[in-house]
């Protein structure tokens, strides 16, 4: 037995005891993790001289002032993890789950890197400890070592990692104890005797300069979320591990800024970064404890690294997702853990190299600044669209992501405006990388609820304004399929139509029991939303396909986005009588008409030239379109020329010579108010109209106005005349193409 009891304490160390679950619980996973790198090196080497220069009180203020906003997103991260089953990854999938993997991973991947320099930063910060115990050591070994030891430590498994880390935390505590003993007269120490400075002189730096340099002592609280993946219940550990963690750090400073304000006087706690090895009960025991920290930090983040990487690999995020998102049978991401590791090394070879990471570690803390940020504006907005799948176990009012969200901007842009900027640019470019990539969508995605509660507010809003449709006017084309083709014959000019901010409804009619003729109408629609128009598909049962269009007119015209153009072709074998009543009919709906009269051979051509006819407007000249009925007729084709990029050609026909001059004239001051193309033409032609239709040079389309009530019989024979593609169009009266 007693022969055993080495082996024994091994496999304890390294995780092998096959009764024990490899997942964490909340001291081990949550707790100690975050304790360990929030008590680092700011708290042994620069808490002295916060005090030093701020005083007690200024000390205090602003120990309370940089836990407001960890205490704010601990609460906020306690409460959004209460409410969903939180996954690997740790604020990479709560942001994910909510904002969707685009958001998640323009936060996760700078967060994932950041987490691997920050093992090369604890490691420098361990071997400046070491050498200040053994100044005749070799910075450049000691921190390989060191490296190569923490490395060593994670590979083997995240348990030996998190039971190393008690002995950490039991030095840690030691040297605690020591500042606690030195408090008393004993052993020959005269204890505290010195008169605490309740407000300082600030002579060393600003009172926010003195908050920046103690902020970065209260960011270790992603450590410990990002093992989500590797907890046994994330709901409960995260908000009992961080909030704890949190409460008895803070206290742990609030003291020991107490103690050093009576320990020494202003003059040593701002000369001596080390003042708490000369003033402790055992010295040896804080330098201890510092190697302790800056070792444990490390390690922690080198075990958290891999996981977060490990989690944007199994969504596909990252280049080689399928490698990366490996892992041993016992849970351990080895193949992230390689790459976390080049990432640290790589750093702490340049490091040594250059001599310091100063500017790097400053973006390390934008980016854990960020994503603070970004997990207390997850809260917000849940809060914000009170939907009934927001109902955490843990609730808090929406003031605390509020302040969590502002603080964490405001600091960032204290400590440092242009490191802020950079990373601020990264996040949005990474973003822009990952929008690009088309990723899947996640169940529990809040975006659209999102948009929609935006939505439902502008609507409300916009109820209790005046309208103003012309001037917010846009093509919404209502287009009635019975057959697939009929759209997929229509796709090229229906997308020119509508891009880029209109929209497409395409009604699928078809008689009762027989879909048939509409297979793959849906798909041939999210083929126009993939090109970035909003488009929709809506079938309705109905044999008569006039019936069909006008209860969907009538049910649709009462929608706040409701259609505003009707969109039919006009084809050789159409059927005359149901495109006259569709046309009659439409008229009572305030919809516009769009008939298209397809050239069989031509088609639409170059999609360059657009011939745009105009009525003649009377003897006084005067712009006026209401009665000509040609705001749509010159709306649709500035449209379509921007998407073709063609050319407009106003075009008339006047009877009387005397009257070319003048309509010359109309037009070109026509173009001018319309705000046409530099490059737009006009015509006038001195002859009947038919005549005029075989004089002027043929377009790939010629616009029309369609009168009121229209007869299509006349509208043939103008296709005819025209001999190429035609467009019929009547106004709603809705539109205004002088607005």
């Amino acid at each position: 037995m007693l022969n055993q009891l080495p082996t024994n304490v091994w496999n304890w160390f390294r995780g092998d005891n096959s009764s024990e679950s490899s997942k964490f619980g909340t001291f081990p996973g949550v707790f100690t993790p975050t304790v360990l790198t929030i008590l680092g090196a700011i708290m042994y080497l620069r808490l002295g001289q916060v005090v030093g220069n701020a005083g007690l009180l200024g000390a205090i203020l602003i120990i309370l002032l940089a836990h407001i906003i960890t205490v704010s997103t601990g609460l906020a991260v306690s409460s959004v993890v209460t409410n969903t089953r939180v996954g690997a990854g740790g604020a990479f999938a709560i942001i994910s789950q909510s904002l969707g993997l685009e958001v998640g991973g323009s936060v996760g991947i700078p967060l994932f890197i950041a987490q691997g320099i920050s093992v090369a930063l604890y490691d420098l910060a361990f071997s400046e400890g070491w050498l200040r115990i053994f100044p005749s050591h070799s910075g450049v070994l000691v921190s390989l070592i060191a490296f190569v030891i923490v490395f060593g430590i994670a590979y083997i498994s995240a348990q030996f990692a998190a039971r190393i880390q008690y002995l950490i935390l039991g030095i840690i505590g030691l040297s605690l104890f020591s500042v606690f003993l030195a408090s008393f007269p004993i052993g020959g120490r005269a204890g505290l005797t010195e008169t605490a400075v309740l407000w300082g002189s600030f002579s060393e730096w600003s009172f926010w300069e003195t908050f920046a340099i103690f902020f970065p002592a209260v960011t270790g609280i992603m450590v410990g979320i990002s093992l989500s993946g590797s907890l046994k219940d994330p709901r409960r550990s995260i908000p009992i591990g961080t909030m704890s963690a949190i409460g008895l750090t803070m206290l742990v400073y609030l003291l020991l800024a107490y103690w050093l304000s009576l320990a020494a006087s202003t003059t040593e706690l701002l000369a001596n970064t080390t003042i708490m090895v000369d003033k402790a009960f055992w010295g040896w025991a804080i330098l201890a404890g510092m190697l302790g920290a800056t070792f444990s930090s490390a390690l922690g983040s080198l075990v958290a690294a891999p996981r977060v990487m490990q989690a944007l690999a199994q969504h596909g995020i990252l280049p080689f997702s399928d490698y990366l998102a490996q892992e041993t049978k016992k849970g351990e991401p080895r193949q992230a853990l390689y790459v976390s590791g080049a990432i640290g090394l790589v750093t702490l070879l340049i490091a040594l190299a250059s001599g310091g990471l100063n500017a790097v570690a400053s973006i390390i803390t934008m980016f854990f600044l960020i994503t603070y940020a970004m997990l207390n504006l997850v809260v917000l907005i849940e809060q914000m669209l009170s939907t009934v799948s927001f109902r955490p176990t843990f609730r808090v009012p929406r003031w605390v992501p509020l302040i969590g969200l502002v603080g964490c901007i405001f600091v960032m842009l204290l400590i440092n405006p242009v490191f802020s900027l950079v990373a601020l640019v990264l996040v949005v470019l990474v973003y822009s990388y990952l929008m690009r990539r088309n990723l899947a969508y996640l169940p529990s995605d809040v975006r659209s609820g999102m948009f929609i509660s935006l939505a439902e507010w502008a609507t409300t809003r916009v109820s209790r304004l005046p309208p103003a449709v012309k001037r917010t006017w846009k093509p919404s084309v209502l287009a009635p399929i019975s057959q697939t083709q009929e759209l997929t014959g229509s796709y090229r000019f229906l997308r020119a139509l509508a891009a880029p901010q209109g929209a497409i409804h395409a009604l699928g009619i078809y008689p009762e029991g027989d879909d048939s003729a509409l297979k793959g109408l849906k798909d041939l629609t999210n083929a126009f939303t993939d090109e970035g128009i909003f488009a929709r598909t809506t079938f309705l049962e109905d044999a008569d396909l006039v019936n069909g269009v006008r209860l969907a007119t009538q049910i649709l015209r009462s929608t706040f986005f409701r259609p505003n153009l009707l969109f039919l072709n006009l084809r050789a074998e159409s059927d005359l009588d149901v495109l006259q009543q569709l046309v009659d009919k439409t008229a009572a709906y305030n919809m516009g008409i769009v008939l298209l009269a397809r050239h069989p051979v031509r088609a639409l051509g170059r999609q360059h030239l657009i011939n745009v006819w105009i009525s003649h407007q009377g003897n006084d000249w005067q712009i006026d379109l209401r009665w000509s009925n040609s705001d749509l007729a010159l709306l649709l084709a500035y449209q379509l020329t921007q998407n073709w990029s063609g050319k407009i050609n106003l075009c008339m026909a006047v009877r009387a010579e005397e009257d070319v001059n003048p309509a010359t004239t109309f037009l070109h001051e026509l173009v001018e108010l319309v705000r046409l193309p530099k490059n737009s033409d006009v015509t006038v032609v001195q002859a009947p109209f038919a005549e005029a239709l075989h004089e002027v040079s043929r377009a790939d389309l010629a616009i029309f106005g369609l009168p009121n009530p229209a007869r299509l019989t006349f509208c043939q024979e103008i296709v005819a005349a025209v001999d190429g593609s035609c467009l019929f169009v009547r106004d709603s009266g809705e539109e205004s193409a002088l607005a």
